[in-house]
């Protein structure tokens, strides 16, 4: 136990001093730490109740989910009533209708109609462990068949839809440049982002509440303009009114409601500048099938309009002139460049599933943040204090050992952290408080039994090497049933419980380390030196 060859304490050694080295860089102000090379730019952040940001809670418009959920039934009805093998496949139907919640359509030869069910059944899927599926199909009338969404189904598409959302959020916010934002979902139809080191939370609105939804949609050339007016539109189109961005002074078009191509194809949107007029511009590409499907409906349509509708609003609506083989189109508008680089990242991201609307917002300042940090550092210095002015007093040279230890222990939590870039909250400062305690624990343990062992008559190498082996059966023991509970508050917790977990996880297993094998190779290392005939401890 006390043999100590001299590659293991080379390896400890490296241990310690990078630990303390990528610890540094957390402790330095920003001014250095922005000097420092690439490489060694690692710290730890600071959570939302430390460094201060923002907090919004959104809440989805399950309304505007089950519309889409519609039109996107819609749309697979279609196209399973489209043959696979050619038009002689085809199953002819009237036209649809979504009134009322449901899919309701008419087939016209009554011999397709079992052909027509079993399509669409194959369309469907179930609704998790309920034994349901997520739409039911009904035949009414001999000949019409209404589809409609069950509860079950509706449930699972919000839990997917909200989950989806979650994601798309986070990837919205991580594109901003902030680091560790808190996105978890509250409820069934909620969300809170909490974003440390943001002080601007009409930036993050703008940016979450884009829903970003594009589409690509032919204009109805055959819309008569006084029966427009009137309020009666053809039937498979609708009136979209134009964005304000757009610029142009027409208050809307009359587009066909069904959608050439939609954002979901995208693969890349980034902000440019338009070659002719210098001005800024969203470039966008698609993927090889939204490229094939660009070409064939621009090749298919030339001479006709098409327009680009974000979030429900004509950006502009020019003609075809020639069919679109590049796979990659220009939105355009009066954008400025900081406008345009957010429609890039709320595009690239995807579209959210659902509109989310701003139902909470809190401001945390700086300034409580760093009431929080002198508050908790206080607290820190004074249990160091007091755990090193004990373990000195009670336990002499070995208790020496064990606060030198506990230093390096500080190091490595700070530089683990770091090299995560873990986020430290109110909860983790303490974490590492008790950490602090828990770290010296295990001295306490050891120093007893060896206390016990020189009281037995034991000589002073033998008492020592007995107190650290048979000390440290139980010290495993009650860390791994530390390692258990911050496991299961990691797992079932959220937000400020999970750093409370992560800084005890990491202060468990970097004190067992710094109490047991370090203060180990520093007693090893006086006893061989010295070789003492007694023992004061």
């Amino acid at each position: 136990m006390l043999d100590f060859p001299r590659w293991k304490v080379i390896g400890i050694s490296i241990i310690l001093a990078l630990g303390v080295i990528f610890s540094i860089p957390s402790f330095l102000p920003q001014k250095q730490f922005e000097s420092l090379p690439s490489f060694a730019q690692i710290k730890v952040n600071l959570g939302l109740d430390l460094a201060g940001g923002s907090h919004l809670l959104l809440e989805a418009d399950l309304g505007d989910l089950q519309k889409t959920q519609l039109a996107n039934m819609e749309k697979t009805v279609r196209s399973a009533m489209r043959g696979e093998r050619g038009p002689d496949d085809d199953i002819a139907i009237g036209e649809l209708s979504t009134a009322g919640g449901k899919i309701s359509f008419l087939v016209r030869d009554q011999a397709q109609l079992d052909e027509a069910r079993e399509r669409l059944f194959r369309e469907t899927q179930g609704a998790g462990l309920t034994g349901q599926r997520d739409w039911t199909i009904d035949v009414v009338d001999t000949t019409r068949i209404v589809m409609t969404p069950t509860k079950a189904g509706q449930a699972q598409a919000i839990s997917r839809a909200m989950d989806t959302a979650r994601d798309i959020i986070d990837k919205r916010v991580n594109a901003l440049g902030t680091r560790e934002p808190t996105i978890i979902r509250q409820g069934d139809d909620r969300i809170v982002v909490q974003v440390p080191g943001l002080q601007d939370p009409q930036q993050l609105k703008d940016l979450i509440g884009k829903t970003a939804r594009l589409e690509f949609r032919m204009v109805d050339s055959n819309a008569d303009p006084n029966e427009v007016a009137a309020g009666r539109v053809p039937v498979g189109s609708e009136v979209v009114p134009y964005s304000p961005d757009a610029g142009n002074g027409v208050p809307f078009e009359v587009l066909r409601r069904q959608v050439m191509i939609s954002g979901d194809q995208l693969i890349d949107a980034k902000q440019s500048y338009d070659p002719q007029s210098g001005l800024p511009v969203v470039t966008i590409r698609f993927d090889s099938a939204g490229s094939a499907t660009f070409a064939k409906v621009t090749a298919q349509n030339v001479g006709k309009r098409f327009a680009m509708v974000l979030d429900g609003r004509v950006l502009s609506a020019p003609s075809i002139n020639e069919p679109i083989l590049g796979g990659s189109a220009q939105i355009s508008g009066n954008f400025t460049v900081a406008s345009a680089n957010a429609l890039a990242i709320s595009l690239r991201s995807g579209a959210l599933p659902v509109k989310m609307a701003v139902v909470e917002e809190r401001t945390v300042t700086p300034e409580l943040g760093a009431d929080s940090i002198r508050k908790g550092a206080i607290a820190g210095i004074i249990a160091t204090v007091a755990v090193l002015t004990f373990m000195i007093v009670v336990y002499g040279r070995f208790g020496i050992y064990a606060n030198v230890a506990l230093f390096f222990n500080i190091f490595l939590i700070v530089a683990i952290m770091a090299a995560f870039n873990a986020t430290l909250t109110l909860p983790g400062i303490a974490g590492f408080v008790l950490t602090i305690g828990a770290a010296v624990d295990a001295n306490v343990l050891i120093n007893e039994r060896i206390r016990e062992e020189l009281k037995r008559g034991r000589r002073v190498f033998q008492a020592v090497e007995l107190g650290y082996s048979e000390a440290s059966r139980a010290i495993f023991d009650a860390n791994i049933t530390n390692v258990i509970a911050a496991a299961l508050m990691f797992w079932f917790g959220t937000g400020p419980i999970k750093g409370f977990a992560v800084v005890l996880t990491i202060g468990i297993v970097t004190s067992v380390f710094t109490a047991v094998t370090v203060t180990r190779m520093f007693a090893a290392h006086w006893l061989h030196k010295t070789r003492p005939a007694s023992l004061n401890i």
